[in-house]
């Protein structure tokens, strides 16, 4: 019997030891390097510590400000459509009582495509040519757009890409927080001559509080880090730097000019302002909460 305790526990620490490794070796490791690699400069095959000038490099850089205001835009338009568009589509399919299976399917649908796979449709989609958004709008007698070569539009176009691309997971953790609900609050809301934006307003975005505070919270730590979207649609840097993002300029940085101290030195930046964010966001909720 004891033996059989002493398997079981070796056994759960052995697997506990094996997610402890691959968590040092590919998450924490990485990490530390990168902050060291953030206050050195190898040159010649020779490493040395140089302070803070690949922070004076990085913030003194045109790009720099560019990079963090483009990314602050996408940040806003990817929360004004991929926060309030899964939301909706989670109440609009909790409302059906037969095809719900389906709907899931289809609204996750996205998701399990690949990225190169869904830009490529968006490509087909915004080419100012045979596109078929301008083939919409001539039927419409509006005028065509150059969706991806104009500076004003470039952004919101990875925008709405980025939306139809990751929509999907968000909406199934609404739909599924939503059918957590307690019917009883929706016919109480009935009797009191509640309609559907009442019933939304009063019972689902209070009792789904939680949940939207968390998916807040995790959309704004993961726009911030856009890298694929705009690489893949634009290039990386779009027309006249539109979509140049701060972790593209830390690509750049990294492989195109062979800079890594500047890009981790725009990654430490990075992870410092995401952190800030995350404890105060958190701060906030719990002091809301008490």
């Amino acid at each position: 019997m004891f033996g059989m305790r002493l398997r079981r526990q070796l056994t759960a620490q052995g697997f506990l030891l094996g997610a402890v490794v691959c968590f040092a070796v590919f998450s924490w490791y990485p990490m530390v390097r990168e902050f060291l690699l953030a206050f050195q400069r190898t040159e010649d095959g020779r490493t040395s510590w140089v302070g803070l000038d690949n922070l004076r490099t990085v913030v003194n850089d045109p790009a720099f400000w560019q990079a963090w205001r483009n990314t602050a835009l996408f940040t806003v338009l990817a929360l004004v459509f991929g926060f309030v568009v899964p939301f909706v589509a989670a109440v609009v399919i909790n409302e059906f009582r037969r095809g719900q299976g389906y709907l899931r399917l289809l609204v996750y649908l996205p998701v399990m495509l690949p990225p190169v796979a869904s830009v490529l449709l968006f490509k087909y989609l915004y080419d100012p040519g045979y596109g078929l958004l301008n083939d919409l709008f001539r039927l419409l007698h509006l005028p065509e757009q150059q969706w991806l070569q104009d500076p004003d539009l470039s952004m919101l176009s990875v925008v709405l890409a980025a939306t139809w691309m990751n929509m999907g997971g968000a909406a199934l953790i609404y739909l599924a927080a939503l059918q957590g609900i307690p019917g009883e609050l929706y016919e109480a809301a009935e009797l009191d001559g509640a309609g559907l934006l009442r019933k939304i307003w009063h019972v689902t975005i209070p009792q789904t509080r939680l949940v939207l505070s968390l998916m807040l919270l995790m959309q704004v730590v993961a726009t911030m880090q856009v890298f694929v979207e705009p690489f893949l649609l634009t290039g990386g840097a779009g027309p006249e730097g539109s979509t140049t993002t701060v972790v593209y300029l830390i690509y750049q940085y990294a492989f195109n000019f062979n800079d890594y101290g500047a890009a981790a030195a725009l990654g430490l930046l990075l992870l410092v302002l995401l952190a800030g964010f995350s404890a105060l966001y958190v701060k906030l909720s719990r002091a809301e909460d008490q």
